[in-house]
């Protein structure tokens, strides 16, 4: 079958079914997905490495205390511009626009890494894929909320599918960029990171008049004044950030505390601003309550699950024997086995919510679900751990808890997205979805602290408190789950 890109849509923004049940933009917006990912998990895949391994492997040769809080503040500071590109697609750039400009940035960010040497390009690299990433993530995945009205089967099948494309980039990037470190060294894989928006911005471009006529809309326009001061106050942040920095107040040790507290900071803000809008209705108000914790439980799951770009690294390096039959094995290959899992499950979930209607599970029973499948794989982890002792510790044992434990982001996170752009008040609907992705932002900071806590717990008892800590949230999700739904309708 073939997808009928010549179609106008309406002007509400949402479409006829085409595709499995889908609006046909929705397959071109996840291609683009798909290869903004592949940049993103393949640079993550590698970068964790390229700071922990020495000199000689072609590393920078920090310490696992200082790498993890570096990966993890990055992937915090990825999520907290969500906001920033959020707000400015509702207010001097429409959404379709923010996330080509993103794009962009994010190209350069990794062209940076793969050229520049040392910490320098770690820094400048990293600090233009935040930018962009902020432009484009939010951005396109409110533009797919566009695509749906308020059948909540068919738009969480759509997010399904939408997850699906972000997983086969999870996927692929780990994959090529671990095998390109293992055959040219570091800088290939970032270059391949490169190549790999490049792929994802030109098909957008040529798609983007496909797009429905609510995303090339900005919902409440900056006067002038109203910019300079916002571009004085993004001045002045930068430069409280520097002056941090240059005096020693966050450093490599706790640069993911530094983000950890400035996500929570931001979403606190966000959240008071807009339940207290006047623009922001009663039934809007109490959406935004039930929507808060299900937030809460977002950050969480995150955190528990990124520990495979944090913890997990450094516990491969440590104790994973990854020589199968005299071959190495690239240790960035371990990491992939979440998103494969995720891959195969969700056509299957996207079908099951798809059949049931309005009897499938509610979002917080989804969430339940999610937290005791990852807390059930790291208590099978605790295990594999204890009675492999030494540097024994068996590769294929390790990708299958990964597996099992990345299979759960099929019950959260497509649900969670999906849901966020429901229940957005009209007044906040780009900056509502930034403010979820917020949710990912305190969840990475979480994964760096968490990783922080590995460097000086024995590895039995970090995983004991993973594995218990999902369970216990999946009891409370489980308790409060008619009452969350009920705000969120």
């Amino acid at each position: 079958m073939t997808l009928d890109t010549d179609r106008k849509i309406p002007e509400d923004g949402t479409d006829v079914p085409g595709r499995n049940g889908q609006p046909p933009a929705l397959w071109s917006l996840a291609f683009t997905e798909l290869w903004e990912r592949f940049s993103f998990y393949g640079l993550q895949g590698v970068l964790t490495f390229y700071l922990l391994w020495s000199l000689d492997e072609g590393g920078l040769a920090l310490s696992a205390t200082d790498t993890v809080s570096i990966v993890g503040a990055y992937g915090g500071a990825v999520y907290v511009t969500q906001v920033l590109g959020g707000w400015a697609a509702d207010r001097i750039a429409a959404p379709k626009l923010m996330v080509l400009y993103g794009g962009i940035v994010i190209t350069l960010g990794h062209a940076a890494l793969a050229v520049l040497p040392g910490l320098s390009g770690v820094a400048v690299g990293l600090m233009l894929i935040a930018v962009g990433t902020g432009g484009l993530k939010s951005n396109i995945s409110s533009i797919v909320g566009m695509l749906y009205d308020e059948d909540r089967s068919r738009r969480d099948a759509g997010f399904s599918y939408f997850y699906m494309a972000i997983n086969g980039g999870a996927a692929l990037g780990p994959l090529l960029a671990g095998w390109t470190r293992s055959q040219w060294g570091f800088h290939a894989a970032f270059g391949l990171a490169a190549v790999g928006m490049v792929i994802g911005l030109a098909q957008y471009a040529l798609k983007m008049s496909d797009l429905p006529a609510q995303a090339s809309v900005i919902e409440n326009p900056i006067d002038r004044p109203s910019l300079l001061r916002a571009f004085a106050a993004a001045l002045g942040m930068v430069f409280i950030a520097a002056f941090a920095w240059g005096a020693g107040l966050v450093h490599s040790g706790n640069l993911t505390h530094a983000v950890a507290l400035v996500s929570l900071v931001v979403a606190a803000a966000y959240f008071l601003t807009m339940i207290r809008s006047s623009d922001v209705t009663v039934r809007e108000r109490r959406r935004l309550a039930g929507f808060l914790p299900l937030w809460v439980g977002c950050a969480i799951y995150y955190g528990f699950l990124l520990q495979k770009f944090t913890a997990m690294s450094v516990f491969i390096t440590e104790r994973v024997d990854i020589v199968v039959n005299g071959w190495e094995m690239p240790a960035e290959w371990l990491s992939v086995s979440s998103p494969l899992a995720v891959i195969a499950l969700t056509p299957l979930v996207a079908s099951a919510w798809t059949r049931m209607g309005d009897r499938q599970p509610t979002p917080p029973q989804k969430f339940a679900l999610g937290f005791i499948v990852f807390g059930s794989a790291y208590l099978v982890l605790l295990v594999l751990e204890a009675s492999n002792p030494g540097r024994s510790v068996p590769a294929f044992g390790v990708l299958l808890v990964l597996a099992v434990a990345g299979s759960s982001e099929v019950f959260i996170g497509p649900t969670g997205l999906s849901l966020a752009t429901r229940v957005a008040p009209q007044r906040f609907k780009n900056q509502t979805v930034g403010v979820w992705l917020l949710a990912l932002a305190c969840g990475s900071s979480l994964s760096g602290l968490l990783g922080t806590l590995y460097t000086r717990l024995p590895e039995g008892s970090y995983f004991a408190i993973l594995g218990g800590g999902a369970l216990l949230v999946a009891a409370g999700l489980s308790m409060g789950a008619r009452r969350i739904d009920e705000l969120t309708r």
